[in-house]
């Protein structure tokens, strides 16, 4: 079963939908034309289907394994890489003066959403790098960004995220990976990480480890923590790769998913690394690599959508089982009204979750553009909807997509498991959902709400120029961003923090769904007649955006009777 590409999508929603104009309109990105966009996203999305899909089901079905201390990759994703790096593909939004395009984000999220859609257990390797490219380029020195980056762009070498211990999850603060100056500029780290995405590969000719540990004099919690780069082989005189560095793959995870993703326990024991950033200050260089992360992890899971969806559509095309119940219709089973219900949430909810991807995507490239604050802060806001809200869709779609094949979805051969088995873990790594949605109500509300209202603010003033032309679009829309209005004014208002993050998921969704139906009317809005977007944004608005009103009603409840129930209570 072939894949296609939503290469079209993304050049309507440049557009018609989040105005990627503004963009090239800036002086930083202006030679992105239309034209080369357009040419860009063509040439990725046939690399996709030509090159990436074919290796799709390899990665399930053999997975990498870990033999004599090294990982062995799934059939064929060696040389799939090599045209993923030849191509270029890792480098789009890269610093130009280390080889890189510099071309906006936008265009590197829409890339790696096909790539994910295609094969996200290979798609995540260059995830990896492009998140350490961008905090190398804010944060390393002169000489570690001549060494490591041209290198990293290439991708001759590959990059990995080293944060999560034994002991050291969510709690970040609490890591017990150390390191000792050397005397030389270089340190001794010490630690062991797990859950290391891409730990090894068989395909790179060396692997560098961004890794969290403590100084000597690093005081508890997440300010005493600082950042280092670890490569797999130490840099030669040449800046080739040298002497195995102390740092060893002790195991690679077993997993529901992601098979072909390589999930490593990472033992560093005195191996060299050199500081990245400032003593002490390595959340925050890590930081940079992570935002990056959340929103490309937020991409994969649209990206698994859509490739759940396609195959969820083809079969249901093809599968002939019971009398139709349209009359002159197909006889397959897109003719039943449920199935036809599925099929159309599974493709208003990617819609959704896309718009959302893209116009945070176009919000970071503006601040890049403009360093105008407003923008970093809807940058900012967006994030964490575009992260939990974009993986949240991919699983929903992907189990969706097994029901569409019936018995057939529950069995391995048609594919269809793979996509639900391979996107669960999107909602958990790179932070679960539920602490983006803390994130959204905490954080992102230390302004008072400002970044939220600017954002309802624009919702309200579309819906009122459509109410020419779609009152009946127009008015639930407005509606719903006043609920919504209503909500956020009570969460800013709530001083226990508790209080928000007792009802911060509800409010996360209710956000992601009023966003919907703001996109879904300007899709509709661009059309001349009443044609196939205007059709899906009726069916959103009118079916799908009602569930924002349990959902504020639970984001508003507070956390009295929540704990009301206690854990004895729950023991039951």
């Amino acid at each position: 079963m072939p894949f296609r590409a939503p290469v079209s999508e993304f050049q309507f929603l440049f557009d018609h939908v989040v105005d990627f104009s503004q963009v090239t309109g800036t002086d930083r990105f202006a030679e992105a034309e239309k034209d080369m966009v357009d040419a860009i996203l063509a040439e990725a999305g046939r690399m996709c289907e030509e090159v990436l899909y074919p290796v799709q089901r390899n990665g399930d079905l053999e997975g990498a394994v870990l033999e004599n201390g090294k990982v062995r990759s799934s059939p064929g994703f060696a040389e799939a890489y090599g045209q993923i790096a030849e191509g270029g593909w890792i480098s789009t939004s890269a610093d130009p003066e280390f080889g890189g395009m510099g071309l906006p984000h936008t265009i590197t999220t829409a890339v790696n959403e096909m790539m994910s859609a295609s094969c996200l257990s290979l798609q995540l390797n260059p995830l990896m790098t492009q998140g350490q490219i961008e905090a190398l380029e804010h944060h390393a020195s002169d000489e570690i960004k001549a060494l490591y980056l041209p290198k990293l762009i290439s991708g001759e070498w590959a990059g990995t995220m080293n944060l999560t211990e034994p002991a050291a999850g969510s709690d970040v603060g609490a890591l017990r990976s150390k390191a000792e100056p050397n005397g030389d500029g270089s340190y001794a780290v010490s630690g062991q990480k797990i859950f290391i995405s891409w730990g090894d590969n068989d395909f790179t000719k060396n692997i560098c480890h961004l890794v969290l540990a403590r100084l000597p004099d690093g005081v508890p919690g997440t300010k005493g923590i600082s950042l280092f780069l670890v490569p797999k082989f130490l840099p030669d005189e040449n800046g080739e790769p040298g002497v195995a560095n102390s740092a060893k793959v002790v195991s690679l995870e077993h997993k529901m998913g992601l098979h072909g993703s390589p999930t490593a326990v990472m033992q560093y024991d005195g191996a060299t690394g050199w500081l990245v950033g400032e003593p002490h200050d390595g959340m925050r260089a890590m930081f940079t690599m992570m935002n990056n992360a959340r929103l490309g992890v937020g991409g994969q899971g649209i990206g698994v959508a859509e490739g759940a969806y396609q195959h969820a559509l083809a079969y249901a095309q093809e599968r002939k089982q019971g009398r139709t119940p349209v009359e002159g219709g197909s006889g397959a089973i897109i003719d039943h009204a449920d199935v036809r219900r599925m099929l159309a949430t599974m493709k208003a909810d990617i819609f959704v979750a896309r718009a959302i991807e893209m116009a945070c995507a176009v919000a970071i490239d503006m601040t890049t553009g403009t360093k105008d604050a407003e923008w970093k802060a809807r940058a900012a806001f967006l994030t964490p909807i575009a992260k939990a809200f974009g993986t949240d869709t991919g699983i929903a779609v992907a189990e969706m997509g097994v029901q569409v094949h019936g018995g057939m979805g529950f069995i391995e051969e048609t594919g269809a498991a793979q996509y639900s088995r391979d996107v669960r873990v999107t909602a958990i790594y790179e932070g679960t959902n539920g602490i983006q949605a803390m994130d959204l109500v905490g954080r992102k509300l230390m302004d008072g709400g400002e970044a939220a209202y600017r954002l309802l603010d624009e919702i309200e003033a579309n819906a009122e120029v459509a109410r020419s032309t779609l009152p009946e679009l127009a008015e639930p829309v407005w509606e719903a961003t006043e609920t919504l209005r209503e909500t956020t004014e009570w969460l800013v208002a709530q001083g226990d923090m508790n209080e928000r993050f007792a009802g911060c998921v509800p409010f996360l969704r209710g956000f992601a769904r009023v966003l919907g139906a703001h996109y879904h009317l300007r899709a509709a809005m661009a059309e001349s007649d009443a044609g196939a977007r205007t059709k899906l944004a009726r069916f959103y608005i009118t079916r799908m955006l009602p569930e924002h009103v349990g959902l504020l009603a639970h984001a508003v409840r507070g956390a009295e009777d929540l704990y009301a129930i206690s854990p004895e209570d729950l023991a039951l």
